[in-house]
């Protein structure tokens, strides 16, 4: 399956966007898909899934950010409110069939979108 993330922009601290990663044909229902994020120098972090019906969030994003899911539309959303500078990062998502204990980690996800950047101001 093939991804593709996008919507992400420039806002300012407090804001909101919302990413969307769409994929390219119907056998996405039969993945789990992430979100992850990657900032300059850094390695790539887990921010959320979907996973057997339940979210999962990292304790940095949890409360601030919601990962919805729409199969009809091959599409997985996260919303991201009160956004913060260190929130900084390209936005990926990745699905897969990963295991419960791998889906914090990106090994756990064998396709990846290109991804979205999203810059917050202070």
């Amino acid at each position: 399956v093939q991804l593709q993330a996008s919507g992400g922009g420039l806002v300012q601290a407090g804001g909101s966007l919302r990413l969307s990663c769409v994929a390219s044909d119907g056998t996405f229902s039969s993945y789990t898909v992430g979100w992850f994020r990657q900032a300059p120098g850094k390695e790539r972090e887990f921010v959320g899934v979907v996973f057997r019906g339940r979210t999962y969030y990292d304790d940095s994003v949890e409360g601030r950010f919601t990962i919805s899911r729409d199969n009809a539309k091959n599409t997985v959303y996260l919303e991201m409110n009160s956004l913060k500078p260190e929130d900084t990062a390209v936005y990926y998502c990745g699905a897969g069939r990963p295991i419960l204990s791998m889906i914090r980690r990106p090994l756990g996800y064998g396709n990846w979108g290109q991804g979205t950047q999203v810059t917050v101001s202070s």
